[in-house]
């Protein structure tokens, strides 16, 4: 007998029933259901395993140990983790079993009604019930026999409904496959893209971690440069002080001497004169004045002296080393080193 949905269409509470126990793979009456845990849907368990190959294609035996394996709920597209026992390790779902043995009974013995069946539209009491596979439409055995289909290729609706079934049950495995890899492609992709974000930030601290420390460099030779023209300032601003110092002694004599020999040159009597400068001979004697008037032996500055030429630094090498910093190509060069040399031993 054909349980297929649709069999009752009434709306009783067993045509609800009926639709609680399709599988969402087969759309057929679970056959030897299993309970996929812990979502708790079920599935047949043909359409378990189909579902579970096709996830995992390379699933096989190893020796001894078979290797576990995973695939998703069609219905809630949970992940569910298999043991080496693949889908035969899951529970039987006995209650269901009992279920849809307990509703095949109640079908069996409960009369059809004509309008159960599709009838043919020329023969109002023949059933469909042979499949046109010339004109690609169900019909019946009237229509194959005396009607429009009698030169047609027929086959029976039986046969060609499950070979559909079966078609589609198939492709629905390979959707529910092809879905299972391309969320695992997103779930990498998805990887990816956080590591690539680690990574970045990662690389970034790095970066900033290293210019760091050349800042600090710089601000260290900045420092002890400063330095040293201090110290040179110090010294040769130091040096002309005490020249300066020096100076002002030998002009402030310079300029006694000059008030003693004025004040000498106001005596207008001989006598007076020259006692006077008999007195302040020993200041106003001929070579202490000549030597007064050549500002005495005082050391000079060089030409130049002041001139802080020697400390420029020339930074337009660094500033240039600084512009063309970038990563370090060292492994793709070494790649690129490496096929070089594949290539010369081919």
């Amino acid at each position: 007998m054909d349980f297929q949905a649709g069999i009752l269409q009434d709306g009783s509470p067993m045509e609800s029933l009926e639709k609680q126990l399709i599988c969402p793979i087969c759309l057929e009456m679970f056959s030897k259901p299993v309970v996929i845990l812990p979502c708790q849907h079920n599935l047949c368990r043909k359409c378990a395993n189909d579902v579970f190959q096709a996830a995992n294609p390379y699933w096989q035996s190893r020796g001894s140990v078979i290797s576990g394996g995973r695939f998703r709920c069609p219905s809630c597209r949970h992940e569910v983790l298999l043991d080496r026992h693949g889908v035969y390790g899951l529970q039987r779902n006995l209650l269901v079993e009992n279920i849809i043995d307990i509703y095949k009974q109640e079908c069996s013995s409960r009369p059809l009604k004509k309008g159960e069946h599709s009838m043919c539209k020329e023969h109002e009491d023949e059933r469909i019930n042979i499949y046109c596979i010339t004109c690609e439409i169900p019909t019946c055995s009237m229509c194959k026999v005396f009607g429009a289909h009698k030169d047609c290729e027929v086959a029976p609706l039986q046969t060609i409904f499950q070979g559909q079934k079966t078609e589609l049950n198939n492709c629905i495995s390979m959707l529910v496959a092809g879905n299972d890899r391309i969320q695992t492609i997103i779930s990498q992709l998805e990887d990816s893209c956080r590591s690539t974000e680690e990574n970045s930030e990662a690389a970034k601290r790095e970066l900033c971690a290293r210019f760091d420390t050349l800042a600090v460099v710089l601000e260290e030779k900045k420092s002890e440069l400063l330095q040293r023209i201090t110290h040179e300032q110090g010294d040769k601003t130091g040096f002309v002080q005490g020249l300066i110092h020096r100076y002002k002694e030998q002009l402030e004599k310079s300029s006694r001497l000059v008030e003693t020999a004025i004040q000498a040159m106001e005596e207008t009597g001989g006598a007076a004169f020259l006692m006077g400068t008999g007195r302040d001979m020993a200041v106003l004697s001929l070579p202490r004045i000549v030597e007064a008037s050549k500002g005495g032996r005082l050391e000079k500055i060089e030409h130049g002296y002041e001139n802080m030429d020697t400390f420029s630094v020339s930074l337009d090498h660094l500033t240039e080393a600084i512009r063309a910093l970038d990563f370090d190509p060292a492994e793709e060069d070494e790649e690129y080193f490496d096929g070089e040399e594949e290539e010369t031993e081919e």
